[in-house]
């Protein structure tokens, strides 16, 4: 278990996810981070006395001039037998040689610096530092050369090192802001896993597991493509760390919060092992032989710069007691509670059970018990069906839901992970506008598959006691798309088009997997032709097959046709494929663009020799009020 090693006060302030480590003169570990005024703060500790609770040491600042938006220490020259500090900005990145104070390289970088790590990169001989900026990422070597850039679907949050495939090589896994998490092999894209919510932290765990932290609070382990596990804070998520917590070496997931709580689940199941709390958001944790050479450290550091560390001890059988008597406490005391609210529940059952018999006798008659009872046969239909825009109100999925018998739905609960503010989205109608059927409207805001978890409340009209029904449906991917019918009419004029070794049963087997469809789509043609109206924006989506195995995508958007081959290689395990594509919207578009920025560079050049014509004659007049002044002729 861990124990407390030292605390410190570093007196700054320190940015969140800034927060590094590194052996800046080959032997002595020392801690980095962000701090205000664009400056860098370095710890070198002074211990004595490897004893002591308080850790005493140097805190020097470096000026960067530029607004800190990343940094990371390692060997990014081996020769060197040292780490480096590269610090990045909106503009640019700098290497740092902290142990002879002096810059190893500086890269002007206009796709900003959002985050950055060092390691080996596939098969690539050499150190990297990787830089992860605007949709793009690229790969310096120790003589500042971009030895490798490739670009990705958004801004890059959060990167991470790992053997994703156990190949033998590191890939690199990237979340970005488009709330997708890739992995790339160098330069190709090998794996892309979609998430709810902007990707903030990623760091790797044992083999080709690695951890992941959410903008919304959600924190969870993905094994290669498949979620292991994950759980949902109120609190946001900062920074994400491995640390052998146990001594069995398997680290565990540490995990920093913006309440100034970190915690440290199993990798294997998501419990908690270990908590603690600072007084202030967590901005940064790390791990390192901070103080003994060789004896790992984990390191935590807030916002307000207070550092405690801890590190892995064996513990002597009366600690062992005490906090398996800790644990048995708490489990006791959870306990009690379940007890508790089911000792009121059933109290409530019993309540409306004497009502019941009270009126049965009063009757003389067997009656419902209009308080709780509701038929045994009682059951829910579902149904989803895709709805296009009509007046006012906007394209939507109308989650339809009715009773199989007299009886009311009296308030609909769905929980969708990404889909509503909360997560959580609860109809309850007027008590005058109750009926055995109800429909509700959801808009999913991008393309992705989504989980619905439907929570009926079900009773007669005149009950105050309703018996819940729980539900799962699935949304696909391309649940937002109007299967409709064949025509030549406002066909889009972009298209991607490719070959694969498939019969046409299973590009239907996909559509039918992946688009909403009231009934099984299984045209008996020879080719496939099917169209789809994407209710968002009323443009028509067209595949197309050939017998030949020619698949053609007709789209004006380029990101849709985007997600269409993907989905598509992805079901039918395709690995590698050769598309050609022509978008002339998406390229007039871009022109556009590209005019505009040629009109604000010729501004931009105006307005520059504007201003130095202007300081020319204030430098003048400057001159000639000086002259003026000593001659006294004012």
């Amino acid at each position: 278990m861990l124990v407390p090693v030292f605390s410190l006060q570093l007196n700054n302030k320190v940015f969140p996810r800034t927060v590094a480590v590194g052996k800046f003169n080959g032997k002595q570990s020392c801690l980095v981070g962000a701090t205000a005024g664009n400056k860098v703060f370095i710890h070198s500790p002074r211990d004595i006395n490897p004893q002591a609770q308080q850790l005493e040491g140097n805190i020097s600042l470096l000026n960067v001039n530029q607004v800190i938006t990343s940094l990371a220490c390692g060997q990014l020259d081996e020769q060197l037998k040292k780490d480096l500090l590269v610090v990045g900005t909106s503009t640019n990145i700098v290497a740092y040689d902290i142990d002879r104070n002096v810059d190893i390289f500086f890269k002007e970088n206009p796709d900003g610096a959002h985050a950055i790590t060092i390691g080996h990169w596939g098969e690539l001989p050499e150190q990297l530092a990787i830089v992860g900026g605007n949709c793009s990422i690229h790969g310096f070597n120790k003589k500042c050369e971009d030895v490798l850039w490739t670009v990705t679907g958004d801004n890059v949050s959060s990167l991470a090192l790992l053997d994703f495939n156990s190949d033998g090589y590191n890939e690199l896994v990237v979340g970005s802001e488009d709330y997708d998490i890739r992995v790339f092999r160098e330069d190709q894209l090998i794996a892309e896993m979609q998430e709810t919510e902007t990707i903030v932290s990623i760091c790797s765990l044992v083999g080709t597991r690695f951890g992941y932290a959410l903008a919304n609070g959600t924190v969870g382990i993905y094994e290669r493509s498949n979620r292991s596990w994950r759980i949902k804070s109120r609190n946001i998520a900062v920074v994400l760390q491995a640390f052998d917590v146990d001594g069995d070496g398997v680290d565990e997931l540490v995990t920093g919060w913006s309440n100034g709580k970190v915690d440290i689940r199993s990798d294997r199941h998501g419990e908690v092992i270990f908590k603690e709390s600072l007084n202030s958001s967590i901005a940064g944790i790390v791990k390192a032989d901070y103080r003994v050479p060789g004896e790992n450290l984990l390191i935590c550091c807030s916002n307000e710069g207070e550092v405690r560390a801890f590190k892995f001890s064996e513990q002597d059988s009366n600690a062992v007691a005490a906090n398996l008597y800790k644990d048995r406490q708490e489990a006791i005391r959870d306990l009690a509670q379940k007890k508790q609210a089911i000792l009121l529940e059933l109290e409530h059952l019993e309540e409306a059970t004497r009502q019941s018999q009270e009126k049965n006798r009063q009757n003389k008659q067997i009656v419902f018990d209009s308080e709780a009872e509701i038929p045994a046969n009682t059951e829910i239909q579902t149904i989803l069906t895709v709805e296009k825009k009509q007046n006012n109100y906007p394209a939507h999925i109308a989650v339809r839901m009715k009773t199989s018998n007299h009886t009311i739905i009296r308030v609909v609960t769905i929980f969708a992970e990404g889909l509503f503010k909360g997560e959580c989205l609860v109809v309850h109608p007027a008590a005058s506008q109750v009926h055995e059927s109800i429909a509700v409207p959801i808009i999913p805001p991008r393309d992705a598959p989504i989980d619905l978890h439907i929570q009926i409340f079900v009773g007669l009209k005149s009950s105050t006691l309703f018996h819940v029904f729980e539900l799962a449906r699935p949304l696909p991917i391309f649940s937002m798309y109007l299967l409709i019918e064949n025509s030549s009419d406002r066909e889009p004029k972009g298209f991607v088009t490719f070959y694969i070794n498939e019969r046409i049963p299973r590009v239907l087997a996909w559509i039918n997997h992946d688009f909403l469809l009231a009934q099984e789509y299984a045209p008996n043609a020879a080719s496939l032709y099917v169209t789809f109206l994407a209710v968002r924006n009323d443009s028509k989506l067209i595949i197309k097959m050939q017998q030949n195995g020619q698949v053609t995508i007709q789209t004006d958007d380029m990101e849709l046709a985007g997600n269409i081959v993907q989905s598509m290689g992805k079901f039918l395990n395709i690995e590698d494929l050769q598309t050609t594509g022509d978008f002339p919207q998406e390229l007039e578009m871009l022109q556009k663009v590209f005019t505009q920025i040629e009109e604000y560079q010729v501004a931009r050049q105006r307005i520059s020799s504007d201003m130095a014509e202007h300081a020319n004659i204030i430098r003048s007049f400057l001159i000639r009020a000086e002259d003026a002044r000593l001659l006294g002729d004012m």
